[in-house]
């Protein structure tokens, strides 16, 4: 029967999805919306365009792929390194439950020794030996304790074999995550080395071509009125966003205060209840205290209070903290910062990249328009971070500025990079001041390799120099 206690179950080896695959599903899912509200936008600023061929746009889906193979290979090494912490973890783990369960078993067996040795007297046995009574009523109360701390020890025992247990399918399920990250990762690496030699042949065919099309003030100029296209789409769909997310934010704090107040109210109750009793209960001792002292009679004790009701335990936990609500892609973008968090942070917002200053803001483009944004120069691969906390309202490529990405600041502040080897971030991903959020490059035929930079406010470009460190 002991035996039975201590035996382990086994942990099927089955194939499985596992944790981390489930996970990814459902984050590519609530991703989806969001994407598809960005394309439409994205496809609704190329029709306004007549279809002149851009020699840059040939690059566009191997700079794509290159950033995405980046990222998911940036992704899987942070994974990685993840689940070999919880590894380790889960060892730890099953050691100091393994020494738990090597110690309850001494135990166990030294109590049932014990009391193989004392003869496994019953309590029938003892209530009709004749002995003092008072021997008996000791014995059996030392049998009931012994007889609970059995029952409480192998309670725990078992416990802890479920523990055992658990922990190792967990384990086996941080393996399989392991293994499914290396074939991921193996799959990403080559398909990025692919992706770099197309870019780099595609590049020498039409390094010309390109040199020509940067020269061309119209192209310039299409590119200035395709980026303001684009971010007068994108402020007005965060503002209605932001509309919504407050909506929603107004409805939570409707619920929690009903939730608090019912609460409240049914905390109210309970003590109402209890203090109810309490006094009956007091009436009812001076009345018996009356009619002993009347009869004689000792006192008869009162029977024990009524069980405490669900609702006044419940009222008196501590309400739990309220989750995030899910973001649904109609509230995707919303930056949810105090007003005025960003402009109180002029003059003191870190550089977005290190690197060399090659143009600023308003100064001539040879035959073209003037800068809206900065140019700076750095290698290939160099961390780009984000200026201040934000969302990530657009990262995607297009026409004339590669690997784009831009953050909502709150208050329709709006900071741009482009040029980006790789995007890090996501839409929809929020972000805090100095997070990595892209890689510098020279995609969408750009010639040197660095970041483009550009702050807007209610939709116009200003000049960043006044409000970054540099």
């Amino acid at each position: 029967m002991l035996a039975c206690a201590f035996a382990f179950g086994s942990v099927q080896a089955a194939p499985r999805q596992t944790t981390r695959s489930k996970e990814k599903a459902a984050a590519e899912a609530a991703r989806a919306g969001i994407q598809q509200k960005l394309n439409a936008l994205k496809k609704d600023i190329s029709r306004t365009e007549s279809e002149k061929e851009d020699a840059a746009d040939e690059l566009a889906e191997s700079e794509e792929k290159i950033s995405d193979a980046n990222r998911s290979l940036r992704e899987l090494a942070d994974e990685q390194a993840e689940t070999n912490t919880r590894l380790k973890d889960l060892a730890t783990e099953e050691a100091r439950l393994g020494d738990t369960i090597a110690a309850q078993k001494r135990q166990l067996a030294k109590l049932l020794r014990e009391h193989y040795i004392a003869g496994n007297e019953d309590r029938i046995k003892l209530l009709l030996s004749g002995d003092n009574p008072n021997r008996i009523n000791r014995d059996l109360q030392m049998m009931a304790y012994v007889s609970q701390a059995q029952a409480k020890l192998l309670n725990s025992l078992r416990t802890n074999l479920a523990a055992v247990e658990a922990n190792h399918a967990e384990t086996q399920n941080a393996r399989d995550e392991l293994e499914e990250i290396a074939q991921e990762q193996t799959s990403q690496k080559t398909l990025l080395e692919k992706e770099k030699a197309k870019r780099a042949a595609l590049l020498a065919n039409l390094s010309s071509k390109l040199t020509d099309q940067r020269k061309q003030a119209s192209r310039l100029e299409q590119d200035e009125q395709r980026m303001s296209g684009l971010v007068d789409r994108l402020t007005r769909l965060i503002r209605e966003q932001e509309i919504a997310a407050a909506a929603e934010r107004k409805r939570q704090q409707e619920l929690a205060a009903a939730r608090a107040k019912a609460a409240a109210e049914a905390k109210q109750r309970a003590l109402a209840r209890a203090r109810a009793q309490r006094e009956e209960r007091e009436r009812l001792a001076r009345e018996a205290a009356k009619e002993a002292a009347k009869t004689g009679k000792p006192v008869k004790p009162l029977p024990p209070p009524k069980p405490e009701p669900e609702e006044t335990r419940v009222a008196e936990e501590p309400a739990p903290k309220p989750e995030a609500p899910q973001r649904s892609a109609d509230t995707a973008l919303a930056a949810d910062l105090p007003s005025g968090a960003f402009e109180s942070l002029r003059g003191r917002l870190p550089a977005p990249i290190s690197g060399k200053i090659a143009a600023r803001f308003g100064a001539k483009r040879g035959d073209g328009p003037t800068w809206r944004g900065m140019f700076i120069k750095a290698p290939e691969g160099t961390d780009v971070r984000a200026i201040a906390a934000g969302r990530v309202v657009f990262a995607n490529w297009m026409r004339g500025y590669g690997n784009l990405i831009i953050i909502n600041h709150g208050g329709e502040y709006l900071s741009i990079y482009g040029n980006n080897q790789t995007l890090v971030k996501q839409a929809g991903d929020a972000v805090k001041p100095g997070d990595v959020i892209a890689s510098a490059g020279n995609t969408g035929g750009n010639e040197e390799s660095g970041l483009y930079f550009e702050l807007r406010h209610l939709g116009k470009a200003f000049d960043p120099s006044s409000w970054i460190r540099f």
